[in-house]
């Protein structure tokens, strides 16, 4: 199986398809590459699409170190360097957003030609100046209980995330090949991952990343109300805003046609500029 090594030594799974100009995507937490296997075939018509799974996920090694997003962005920063791309557009679904944004404070843009961000807000927990948060994990209280949920209730904690983040029913086949993804995340790297992940607050990193982007905005989505990505948007340059009124949280999966086709005309959109 394809894959490259960080520079702390853990060994990154990828998929790659396609010819032509890069488009790197990212899934969300506790997921894989698997979850875009409706979107790849598409965007391999036009394009080199490269799947990638995060440390801790799929069939990337399992290490006990290294779930923050800071270290996630410096994995990034070894994928694309380890293929020698350039020119790329990075699609960020959820967690994968904050690495794309971590990666931009962090490394800059040098390789990167735009980027996708799929559904996620700024800041996870709740303060008294913000309250587009994540709807149950939005302070300590609900961490330390989500991370409960991780260790003595996994199966039941995936049925019930999987369900919160979709607004359509799935095929059972599909279904069930979607939850054998989420049951290879082991729960001490997903319980990592999250701690870091949902205590982060980049409205002060985001006004600074000048790099052309688009945010699609789920309407349905119950895990992350559309006003905080749709804030993103609103306060990056140059990041325009696509609204999916009929998706939860996995926008791919529950407007495919649409997803499919808003990534291809930014993409197109992007080229022509």
């Amino acid at each position: 199986m394809p894959h490259i090594t960080t520079s702390d030594h853990v060994k990154l799974y990828y998929e790659e398809h396609g010819q032509g100009r890069p488009l790197v995507m990212i899934h969300g937490w506790t997921f894989s590459g698997r979850f875009f296997h409706r979107n790849v075939a598409a965007f391999a018509q036009k394009y080199r699409v490269i799947t990638l799974d995060l440390r801790g996920h799929g069939h990337s090694d399992k290490p006990h170190h290294g779930y923050r997003i800071a270290r996630l962005a410096a994995d990034l920063r070894d994928v694309l360097e380890a293929l020698d791309l350039h020119d790329v557009t990075v699609l960020g679904w959820s967690i994968g957003s904050p690495i794309i944004w971590s990666y931009m404070e962090l490394f800059g843009t040098k390789r990167l030609r735009s980027a996708i961000f799929v559904q996620q807000t700024p800041k996870q927990f709740f303060s008294p100046d913000w309250k587009l948060g994540h709807a149950t994990c939005y302070d300590e209280a609900g961490l330390t209980f989500l991370q409960q949920q991780l260790t003595f209730n996994r199966s039941a904690f995936d049925q019930q995330n999987l369900a919160d983040c979709l607004s359509t029913s799935l095929p059972e086949d599909e279904k069930t090949m979607l939850l054998n993804e989420m049951a290879a995340c082991p729960s001490y790297a997903a319980s990592l991952m999250m701690a870091d992940h949902t205590t982060q607050d980049w409205r002060d990193v985001l006004p600074h990343l000048s790099l052309p982007s688009l945010m699609m905005i789920a309407g349905k989505d119950k895990v992350l109300p559309a006003a905080g990505p749709r804030w993103v948007a609103e306060h990056m340059p140059h990041c325009q805003a696509v609204e999916f009124e009929e998706s939860s949280h996995m926008v791919f999966l529950d407007e495919t046609e649409k997803f499919n086709h808003t990534v291809l005309t930014f993409m197109e959109e992007e080229a022509a500029a």
